[in-house]
């Protein structure tokens, strides 16, 4: 994207766009944090504010193409919305195992199953 902001929000950017990347780091190991919608919000901050953290993203294996699908189409590859959902059941499934307490699992399944809807809902690239 070429639309940078002034020299003041710059920063701000720069520092939302390394939080971002942070917090999807730790959701690889954490399944509640979910990885690749910060990783592209991670993008998105870094386009406003430094074209080669952008670019790394962009040109990485992994986060490349699944940022240009979302940006191009606002699209989620099946293989990603399978993975996405099949995570978010064994989260729960976890859940349920080791006893949360039911308004825990109704929270959890509240959010989990607003977020799966989204995911199937985008466009399939």
């Amino acid at each position: 994207m070429s639309n940078r902001p002034s020299r003041i929000l710059r920063p701000l950017w720069l520092i939302l766009g390394f939080l971002s990347v942070a917090l999807g780091i730790i959701g690889i190991f954490l399944p509640v944090l979910p990885t690749t919608p910060l990783m592209i919000l991670a993008a998105f901050f870094f386009s406003k504010s430094s074209a080669r953290f952008e670019a790394v993203l962009l040109n990485h294996a992994t986060f490349g193409p699944i940022i240009q699908d979302w940006r191009q189409n606002g699209a989620i590859a099946p293989k990603i919305k399978l993975l996405s959902v099949g995570t978010m059941i064994g989260v729960f499934v976890i859940s349920l195992v080791i006893g949360l307490k039911p308004l825990v699992l109704g929270i959890q399944f509240l959010c989990l199953t607003g977020a799966a809807l989204f995911i199937l809902t985008r466009p399939s690239v």
